[in-house]
């Protein structure tokens, strides 16, 4: 961490927030202490008097990059070898290291941190209508609200701005003076023009490997396991080791990049570490570019300030634990799509999280693990800076992170498991699937290209996939005649009509693919009525209907999960049978034995722990 650009951390210690006294206001040993356990030692600024603040800020900002440029210059003078060793040495602090030399007694670096102490509304007016402004919490609402209709307020208001003088800095004509534009920067020195606030104009191309490397091979859908986060952990690792020299890329997670299964760029890069390492410690690297703690908002933090030098990043997390930064996200988006439209500032590379651990495989952790509405959120936010991808194996994984990977200016989500799933298609068919956006799998449906469809069945997430084929298998055994299509969706932002995305398609397309008359049965990875939404206006959404989480959950066998929640296969061959005209009669045999299935499937588990041998041995047989 020390080795690369910093800047010099500062907060302003308010006495009052909006209603009440914040616990920062006087100077204590608690805050210190504080501020000490962070990892900082504080600078204090204080006083009421602007001059003197002023002086004392600039000497404070000079202590503190002197310090700074210290730590760093320690930093890349060291091997690493002395990390946690209590010796000061990596802080290049002398034999033992103490808080007011920029280092901690373990020899961990010290950093400053500049705490500024000035009355609240300073400079404003001390009183307003016989009660105190300055220096009370009132300064933080609008201390003069009725300048409009009460002179006495406007006198205030009038005396409070040529306090600051304005006479000896603009000319009659309001034009800056020439002793002010003689302070102002030229070239790549305003703030406008700097990399350090641009960072955009830093970014280099990440070299990311050919995915034919780590692609698994597929020589027929559904024949082969694999992980799929294990797999994008060898992609991973070769982007870390490709970046060595450069240092422009990181991995960013609250304590899961292991559990994640991405633990293969440790083999690159470990977790970055400051202090002791213990001797059950591993993967612990002084410069590691594998960034764990367990905070989401630190995590998110980390990263958006990273992104916004241009460098590059992914952060991994638990699906249920990312909402967590659901108003940092936010304020991520808003400040893209305002960035997009100032044509002086360079992009940036996108935000990409890579949600997994995710709903329908929380095996162990139940209940409260169980939650896919990141993406509502996200798809709830400025359109066009947005993006969502459910890859429903190893290799669409691999193509998914590719691309957003290389993207600009975005806030790209890819939900995928980490649990075992089969394989169901090669590189080169992965990756015209992901540029596709959606698709018919011909391979999986029974059309014959004679007539249309009599139902589409359509699936976007890795178990819903899983899911639906077996529905289509259970549908090919027992009702052959019937004309199945089968229909993946990666993209999901394909879903919306081309006039609200750039990802969305034409009415064309959407009627082409999912039919205007026929019936739609959608298994969808998270909550069911985001696919309404996003298709609501479409001619055939009368009939969509749509099986996903509703929120039935516990710790229980994975199957389970699924039937819990209605997103069977059995489940779904019932949907079909009930939704296709003429099938509730003629195939209401069919319809029996399916629910047969589903309360043998309740018996089973209860007594044997595990799903029924059926569901757990199934395979995709064509």
């Amino acid at each position: 961490m020390s080795r690369r650009r910093c800047r010099a951390p500062s907060t302003r210690a308010g006495s009052w927030g909006t209603r009440w006294r914040t616990p920062t206001g006087p100077p204590s040993p608690e805050l210190d202490a504080l501020l000490h356990g962070y990892g900082h030692e504080p600078i204090h600024v204080t006083g009421d008097d602007p001059v003197q603040i002023h002086r004392a800020l600039a000497e404070a900002f000079d202590r503190a990059l002197d310090t700074i440029a210290g730590i760093q210059r320690a930093a890349r003078d060291s091997d690493g070898s002395g990390i946690g060793s209590g010796t000061g040495d990596e802080a290049g602090t002398g034999d033992e290291a103490g808080p007011g030399d920029g280092g901690a007694a373990d020899g961990r670096p010290r950093w400053p941190v500049i705490v500024l102490r000035t009355p609240k509304g300073w400079t404003g007016p001390a009183e307003v209508d016989g009660k105190p402004v300055a220096g009370t919490w009132r300064a933080h609402q609008v201390p003069l609200s009725g300048v409009r209709d009460n002179p006495e307020h406007l006198r205030q208001l009038e005396a409070w701005l040529r306090s600051y003088r304005p006479e000896e800095l603009f000319d009659a004509e309001g034009r800056p003076t020439a002793d002010v534009l003689a302070c102002v920067p030229e070239g790549a020195e305003r703030l406008g023009a700097t990399p350090h606030a641009n960072g955009g104009l830093l970014t280099r191309t990440l070299p990311i490997p050919s995915l034919d490397n780590f692609a698994v091979p597929v020589d027929k859908p559904g024949a082969t396991m694999h992980e799929p986060t294990r797999v994008l952990g060898g992609l991973l690792e070769q982007v870390m080791r490709d970046t060595a020299d450069r240092r422009d890329f990181r991995l960013v997670g609250p304590d899961e990049t292991a559990s994640n299964r991405l633990d293969a760029v440790y083999d690159a890069s470990g977790k970055a570490w400051q202090a002791q390492v213990l001797q059950v410690d591993e993967h612990l690297d002084r410069h590691g570019r594998t960034m764990e703690v367990l905070s989401e908002h630190l995590c998110q933090g980390w990263l958006e300030g990273y992104l916004l030098t241009g460098r590059h990043g992914l952060f991994s997390c638990y699906e249920a634990f990312v909402h967590i930064v659901d108003s940092m996200v936010n304020q991520h988006i808003k400040w893209l799509k305002t960035s997009r439209s100032l044509h002086w500032r360079a992009p940036i590379p996108s935000l990409n999280y890579l949600l997994t651990s995710h709903v329908w495989r929380q095996d162990h952790n139940g209940f409260s693990h169980q939650d896919p509405g990141f993406v509502d959120h996200v798809l709830n936010k400025s359109i066009e800076v947005v993006r969502i991808y459910l890859p429903p194996d190893a290799n669409t994984l691999l193509s998914v992170t590719d691309h957003v990977l290389r993207t600009r200016d975005y806030v790209n989500v890819v939900v995928a498991g980490k649990q075992p799933c089969y394989d169901w298609l090669s590189m080169d068919q992965a990756r015209v699937h992901c540029a596709r956006g959606a698709g018919t799998w011909d391979w999986a449906g029974t059309e014959n290209g004679d007539r249309e469809p009599d139902v589409v069945l359509a699936c976007a997430g890795d178990v819903p996939t899983q899911e639906v084929l077996a529905a289509a298998q259970l549908l090919r055994r027992h009702l052959p005649e019937l004309a199945v299509r089968v229909v993946n969706v990666v993209d999901m932002t394909r879903l919306l009509p081309a006039a609200d995305h750039p990802h969305g398609m034409s009415d064309f397309e959407y009627d082409g693919l999912f039919t205007t008359d026929k019936p739609v049965i959608f298994a969808y990875h998270g909550y069911p009525w985001l696919i309404h939404r996003l298709a609501y206006n479409r001619a055939g959404h009368d009939n969509l209907h749509v099986r996903g989480y509703k929120e039935m959950g516990t710790t229980t066998t994975p199957f389970d999960m699924v039937v819990q929640n209605d997103l069977d296969r059995y489940r779904l061959v019932m949907d079909v049978i009930d939704r296709v005209p003429g099938l509730a009669v003629r195939a209401t045999g069919v319809r029996q034995r399916m629910a047969d299935v589903r309360t043998r499937h309740h018996a089973w588990i209860r007594e044997h722990g595990t799903d029924l041998p059926e569901v757990a041995e199934w395979s995709w047989t064509g």
